[in-house]
């Protein structure tokens, strides 16, 4: 096999396409952007170099295609490309939702499994179509090039039946594959692999509670490196209060909501894009920035939003530090979970219940990679930023070697 070196990392999104291009020998990044609002008159394109040159422009991508070949002419743009051509490219990895049952770990792409992909797009309509046609859109432009893809799913494949399976007749999860599978398992990987490695550990020696906290949000309980549990289910709406995703709720609120005549895509609206912070904030913003700030200038809505989004996040670090039989390190990230100190902040009291004594001056002050909670605490409370695009890498790396 030939020696891998520059890979291209491809996210594709419903009106998006996010890309990364690393030395991943160096794990350098070289360049990185996206093109938004494909098909729209009004698409855009950032793009960004390695040394922190950035440009913006609208720009014509009528498909993901067309956005494909303006990521790529950029790469290679005599003034600000930085590579010269895209034959030095030897690889590209891709982000994909959902593995199902079928993909336990990183696979390189073929026509069989192009065919399995698309039997999976039940189990993520809305991602799994663009995830795919990022695919298709390489395999145009870059021809003959090895693709990679990377679930999201994966990491958390080694969930026992009684934490991923549901307790409903198994006729249904024989049939259409009902079970919990878990989301955002590229950065609970990452996270895990890099705490190990800041404490000086194994994986393999370590109880941790990964935290990623965003606009979507999960919490996975990792034993010995092996995920026992995460936050998410069949779809990414189970869990944790998020920005917009109403987490965990009755099952029969759907039923009453659909009895009362609202239409099965009207409640999927409902639950994914308009509840959350968004939906019980009451300050038409899922950002967690301004939940704060009104919560701190005494709007009841946003404090009781930010009251429960701690609730809920409490519950299952406690539910999992349980399972666990104990926790080395309680670990935050992503974009709430690596920024936010307030928010943070509204944990620290109820963490010490399981002897995670933060301190708050540390919580208040410091960046990540760092530890936050006081020396002789029980519990080590971490902030390790996550880097999905250079796990990604790094899995398309270690697909292309074996």
């Amino acid at each position: 096999m030939e020696k891998i070196d520059i890979i291209l990392v491809i996210n594709s999104g419903s009106s998006s396409l996010k890309f990364t291009l690393y030395n991943i020998e160096t794990e350098t990044k070289l360049a990185s952007g996206l093109v938004e609002r494909i098909g729209a008159d009004n698409a855009n394109m950032v793009y960004r170099k390695g040394d922190g040159a950035k440009e913006e422009q609208l720009v014509a991508a009528p498909d993901h295609s067309a956005a494909l070949r303006l990521v790529t002419e950029a790469l290679v743009d005599p003034a600000k490309g930085v590579i010269k051509s895209l034959d030095e490219v030897d690889a590209i990895g891709h982000r994909v939702l959902h593995g199902g049952e079928i993909f336990k770990s990183s696979t390189l792409v073929d026509a069989d499994v192009m065919a399995q992909l698309k039997k999976l797009v039940p189990l993520g309509p809305l991602h799994m179509p663009p995830n795919i046609g990022g695919i298709e859109a390489c395999e145009k432009i870059f021809p003959g090039l090895p693709n990679v893809a990377v679930f999201d799913t994966a990491f958390h494949q080694t969930m026992p039946k009684s934490a991923c399976h549901y307790a409903i007749p198994e006729e249904y999860y024989q049939k259409y594959g009902i079970r919990k599978y878990g989301f955002h398992g590229t950065s609970h990987h990452f996270v895990t692999l890099a705490t190990a490695e800041y404490l000086g550990k194994k994986p393999e020696d370590l109880k941790i509670i990964t935290c990623h906290l965003g606009n979507g949000s999960s919490i996975a309980a990792v034993k010995y490196g092996k995920v026992l549990d995460t936050t998410m289910g069949l779809t990414p709406l189970a869990g944790v209060v998020m920005g917009t995703r109403s987490g965990d709720l009755d099952p029969a609120v759907v039923f009453t909501l659909l009895r009362e005549g609202m239409s099965v895509d009207e409640v999927d609206n409902l639950l994914n894009k308009k509840s959350g912070l968004l939906g019980v904030g009451g300050v038409n913003s899922n950002d967690m920035r301004d939940i704060i700030s009104n919560a701190e200038k005494g709007v009841e809505s946003a404090k009781l939003a930010l009251d429960m989004w701690t609730h809920r996040l409490v519950f299952y670090v406690g539910a999992y530090y349980a399972l666990l039989g104990g926790a080395d390190a309680i670990v935050f990230t992503g974009g709430i979970g690596e920024n936010s100190a307030a928010a943070r902040a509204t944990l620290i009291e109820q963490f010490a219940a399981i002897g995670c004594d933060i301190d708050p001056e540390l919580n208040a002050t410091l960046r990540g990679p760092c530890t936050i909670s006081k020396p002789d605490s029980k519990v080590t409370a971490l902030i390790i930023p996550t880097d999905e695009e250079l796990m990604i890498a790094k899995e398309t790396k270690a697909v292309m070697s074996k």
